[in-house]
């Protein structure tokens, strides 16, 4: 059923004629009282207002809120209502209960912990109608809320994606059925009729009639397909099993024999090579006007890694629309496991190729995208590949590459014994860096094409690539801290900023650009004897990191988090953010693990297929597969950690007693970080460890007492048993330890 706007609001001065603007709504329960008290049913407003009955359901349970006009129609049906029966008065001698204002909503429980905010704002200005398919934003409260970000916050494709038609109803959709009805739970608390009887149709529906998508997030991109969620209702309706089997789930996919990929084929609908699978891709080639592409998430069969999603899959319909829609919004709209969708979000930001200018007889062509990886793969350098990769089938079958023959820049797995002084304090206090990966590609500058073999080669650390160099001759002892600025250390409590575990080089090893320039950067001289450039470079990862940091700071805002405030108030807000709407802290550990997940696929290694050492595999056919740039990234993340480390033991004369990646713990005389980090009128020290949400700066991550890192170093004869990745809740198992 379609009504224009004139249609919808002479609907509802229809309904308010039988029964005998401000922008905001009332409370869920407030609306059930209104119609009923008018004594209008359901089915009567849902039919004024062009809508299902289960959509005024939902917006009177306060599962869902309307948008576009039907939120001015239905604002403004009750708004006549409440003038025509106000609230009653309550008895003398009592007080009325308090009503939410217009900057607070009224929240509703749909389970332990789960309190959000109801009501909903037209973001217009008066007098003005908005455009059908608008998301209405929310108020804002004290308590945070599930809800679509502003272009300020989340980037300018996600005002984009408000305002474009074509993608009116939000990137994603839950298909369920309800009452023997199959509808789609869009974001913004739509809910759509899906005529739909067989996967095929579904995916033409999606195509042509559900207004779903997400605009392009680049200039030379393409814009993003829609994604269907399917419930395990909507799953027996269209003819799939509920779960995997055990050999399905194995192969990662349905059989090819399954009716409904036969029924997709029959349709001419084709699927990608992980076939139909937790994570599907349907398309038809590409033709003049364009591909046709819709994706599918399956959460009972895995689809969402509790890992980084949580409960996520047990979710009513309309809460894991919004959830996936707040991420796709401020991230992309998924592409499969949040690790691929790291890897995705790279090329969407950086498409391989782009229109050129018109030729002599205006056709435009495809070309080469500067600044991109490019649409064909290039060969790593020797030493840049992992073990069993084809460059390597020479190697006799088992040989062991040591770090003459093996970039290995990894995170720092390191930790040391407590000195006296340090056993006489009382708590041992971990740190951790925010979004530290991600930070560490902030401004760095990887290579784009193949590498260049180069002898004898001149150190120059703008220039990204992997050198040979021998840095056994570097002393910790005494340290170049900043210009003609220098300072004597004890190197015994410190981690070598050179290898993971923190062992000092013996010999000359491969290492990344950032590693070696840091080695500069603290005094040492370098002899590179050979190395493996990149002359065709760039800044690739700066949109992909701004993105990711734009929505986790947002997100984290919307948990009553904020940015750039003193570090008593930050700690303070830090303290049990996460009780604070559970849903929203999936989205921050999913985008956390975009981050992660799309570094490492990166250097992704082989997934079964029956490969042998030698052979190539797939992910080596990806241009974006690139060890290189995942070693850049992780050698600058470490080194970032090891200069602050520095900074911190030249001033005060504290040391680490374990780091484990982007943690380190401190032994302190108190319980917060405040007790050991030198703030000075509320100002760090410059170069040192920072608190606050940003990436690069610090986090509380746990305290445990320094006779608990005793006690389990000595219950399992560990003395350098690594205490950072206990010191969050104080857990160790005997798999942890290694026993």
């Amino acid at each position: 059923m379609t009504h224009q706007p004139d249609e919808l609001f002479s609907a509802v001065d229809s309904l308010l004629a039988a029964v005998d603007g401000g922008t905001v709504l009332p409370a869920p329960a407030e609306r059930v009282r209104l119609r009923e008290a008018a004594g209008l049913t359901q089915a009567a407003i849902a039919q004024a207002l062009g809508v299902r009955v289960p959509s005024i359901t939902a917006w009177e349970a306060g599962r869902a809120e309307p948008k576009g006009e039907r939120l001015e129609a239905y604002r403004r049906l009750l708004e006549g209502l409440a003038h025509r029966y106000p609230t009653p008065a309550p008895p003398l001698g009592t007080e009325p209960p308090a009503q939410p204002s217009s900057a607070q909503a009224a929240p509703t429980r749909s389970g332990p912990g789960d309190t959000r905010p109801q009501t909903v704002p037209v973001t217009t200005k008066p007098g003005a109608v908005p455009r059908f398919g608008r998301a209405a934003r929310p108020a804002s409260s004290g308590t945070p809320s599930l809800r679509r970000p502003t272009a300020k916050t989340a980037g300018s494709a996600s005002a984009e994606a408000v305002d474009d038609p074509r993608f009116a109803n939000g990137p994603i959709a839950v298909i369920d059925i309800d009452d023997g009805q199959v509808l789609a739970y869009c974001v913004g608390g739509v809910v759509l009729d899906v005529p739909a009887k067989s996967i095929p149709s579904l995916v033409d529906w999606a195509l042509t009639q559900a207004q779903l998508g997400q605009p392009k997030l680049s200039g030379p991109g393409k814009p993003a397909d829609p994604l269907l969620v399917l419930t395990e209702a909507a799953l027996e309706r269209y003819g799939l099993p509920v779960a995997l089997t055990d050999e399905e789930r194995l192969a990662g996919r349905l059989p090819e024999g399954h009716k409904v990929i036969k029924q997709l084929a029959r349709a001419e609908w084709k699927l990608t090579k992980r076939g139909l699978g937790p994570w599907a891709r349907i398309y038809r080639p590409a033709q003049d006007s364009g591909r046709s592409c819709v994706q599918l998430c399956i959460p009972s069969w895995q689809a969402l890694d509790t890992r980084h999603w949580g409960q996520a899959d047990r979710l009513p319909p309309a809460e894991l629309a919004q959830l996936l829609g707040t991420y796709a919004t401020r991230v992309m709209t998924p592409r499969g496991s949040t690790a691929v969708t790291g890897l995705e979000l790279m090329t969407a930001l950086h498409p391989p190729t782009r229109a050129s200018a018109p030729d002599a007889d205006g056709k435009r062509h495809s070309e080469h995208n500067p600044g991109s990886l490019g649409k064909d793969p290039v060969e790593c350098a020797p030493c840049e590949a992992p073990d069993g990769h084809p460059v390597l089938k020479d190697l006799p079958r088992f040989h062991v590459r040591g770090p003459g023959e093996k970039l290995f820049e990894e995170a720092y797995d390191w930790a040391r014994p407590l000195t006296d002084a340090e056993c006489m304090k009382r708590h041992l206090v971990g740190i951790d860096v925010n979004m530290a990966f991600a930070a560490g590609a902030n401004g760095l500058t990887v290579g784009l094409g193949a590498p260049t073999h180069v002898t004898q080669p001149v150190f120059d650390p703008k220039l990204p690539g992997s050198w040979l160099v021998d840095l056994s001759h570097a002393d910790l002892s005494r340290v170049k801290v900043g210009k003609d600025k220098w300072a004597d250390l004890e190197a015994s409590l410190l981690p070598s900023p050179f290898t993971p575990k923190g062992e000092h080089p013996t010999g000359p090893a491969w290492y990344a650009t950032p590693t070696v320039a840091y080695a500069v950067e603290l005094g040492y001289d370098v002899a590179p004897i050979e190395a493996y450039v990149r002359y065709d470079n760039g800044r690739y990862l700066d949109a992909w990191y701004n993105r990711l940091r734009d929505a986790y700071l947002a997100t984290m805002a919307d948990l009553g988090v904020p940015a750039d405030v003193p570090p008593e108030e930050f700690l303070a807000a830090m303290d049990g953010y996460r009780q604070r709407d559970p849903h929203l802290t999936i989205v921050v550990s999913a985008i956390k693990a975009t981050v992660k997940g799309g570094l490492g696929k990166l250097r992704e290694r082989p997934r079964g297929e029956g490969w042998k050492p030698g052979q190539p595999w797939r992910a080596l056919a990806r241009p974006t597969w690139r060890p290189d740039i995942r070693a850049a990234v992780i050698a600058r993340t470490r080194t970032n950690m090891h200069r602050k480390i520095v900074k911190h033991a030249a001033f005060t004369g504290q040391y680490p007693v374990a780091i484990l990646s982007d943690c380190a713990v401190y032994a302190a005389d108190g319980e917060s970080p405040l007790n050991f980090l030198p703030y000075r009128e509320g100002k760090p020290l410059p170069g040192g460890f920072k608190l606050g949400v940003n990436p690069g700066l610090v986090k509380h991550e746990g305290t445990q007492s320094v006779l608990w890192g005793e006690g389990v170093r000595e219950q399992f004869d560990a003395p350098e048993l690594n205490l950072a990745r206990y010191i969050k809740d104080g857990t160790v198992t005997d798999a942890d330890s290694g026993e």
